[in-house]
């Protein structure tokens, strides 16, 4: 697996390593699949966090690898959850999994486990250093992937915003820890956003348009 950390290029001076390349485009694949509420989506994140977990593992980064493992038990939890809602009476209609805006409580819980989680996972960081070169951004990233990732599981429009607040600390931190590709694709995932949450923004519009009167 050594070639997995292996340089395949180098662009503007940084050197891309096959890794994170490989795992980043699927990763990149994987959110547009998701932009298209595809049940793919979460096949190909699984495959993006296995390749991934490998080049940290390999490169000595437990913390980062240690994301990957949960990244890749969301996708399972994820998969299970489009494939049982794609079958219900309130879904988009066209098979795909239905979109909708989280409640206020929602909002509350999902921002309460952001918080609370970076608390626990930064202090866990901070407590063994060799888990993380950079304890209080990779908490924030760690636990925002998650969140961001348990409310797309649940179709909910706020996980383009999760997103959006991941994408703020991930580019400068994959850039200094050397993932110069994760942090170029983490660009493209921030336009990509915009493009996904305006999609599903106004999908879960649609119910409340089309009764309303003309």
């Amino acid at each position: 697996m050594n070639w997995l950390n292996s340089e395949a290029f180098a662009l503007f001076g940084q050197h891309i390593k096959w890794s994170d390349m490989i795992g980043n485009v699927i990763g990149l694949i994987a959110l547009t699949l998701g932009w298209r509420r595809s049940l793919w989506t979460w096949p190909a994140q699984f495959l993006s966090g296995v390749i991934l977990f490998a080049a940290f593992a390999t490169a000595h980064l437990s913390g980062s690898a240690g994301k990957q493992v949960v990244v890749m038990l969301v996708a399972v939890y994820g998969f299970w959850e489009w494939n049982r809602g794609r079958g219900r009476s309130e879904d988009g209609g066209d098979g795909q999994i239905a979109v909708r805006f989280a409640t206020w409580r929602e909002r509350g819980y999902l921002a309460a486990a952001a918080a609370l989680g970076t608390l626990a996972v930064g202090g866990l960081f901070t407590a063994y250093p060799t888990l993380s070169w950079d304890p209080w951004p990779d908490a924030y990233i760690f636990v925002g992937t998650i969140v961001a990732m348990y409310a797309q599981a649940r179709g909910m429009v706020e996980f383009w915003f999760a997103w959006l607040l991941v994408d703020l600390v991930g580019v400068p931190l994959n850039f200094a820890n050397g993932f110069a590709f994760s942090g170029f694709v983490y660009v493209v995932y921030g336009a990509l956003v915009l493009w996904g949450m305006r999609d599903w923004w106004l999908r879960s519009r649609q119910p409340a348009l089309e009764g309303a009167p003309a």
